[in-house]
């Protein structure tokens, strides 16, 4: 078995499909790599990978929305086409056994889906307390 791992950004909103009786949820997933070249200037290459989550789950679908990161397991496959200009292309793609919700710039985790897996929906944020003072806190120190 090959495994793949990709951890990015999705591209655009996933969108739902039923085929021969079973739900697909289609997504692309943008990965994003900075480097220096030969020269030392700094560079970015983006890979995409489109995703196909094969699955019951599809409660996850309107968590998986554009600009979120997420974290994705599965097996790849890349598919080769002829472009209308005859040049030969390929493309990346996964069928993903795992998906993890990793938020978006400025929030905290989110929650795990995949055939493995039993988490639920991720939770609601909650409010935190208010702040204690310093004195409040000095008996729970871990040293």
């Amino acid at each position: 078995m090959i495994k793949m791992q990709v951890i990015g950004n999705l591209g655009k909103d996933c969108t739902v499909n039923t085929v021969n009786g079973k739900n697909v949820i289609n997504f692309t997933v943008a990965h994003t790599e900075k480097y220096k070249d030969s020269q030392g200037n700094s560079q970015e290459k983006t890979t995409w990978v489109d995703c196909a989550y094969w699955t019951d789950r599809t409660a996850v679908a309107p968590y998986l929305t554009k600009g979120t990161q997420v974290f994705t397991e599965g097996t790849p496959e890349v598919r080769s086409f002829t472009r209308a200009d005859g040049t030969a292309g390929a493309s990346l793609s996964m069928r993903v056994r795992e998906v993890q919700l990793l938020g978006r710039k400025g929030e905290g985790g989110g929650g795990s889906y995949g055939d493995n897996n039993n988490a639920s929906m991720p939770q609601q944020r909650q409010e935190s307390p208010a702040a204690a003072t310093i004195d409040d806190m000095s008996d729970d120190l871990p040293f």
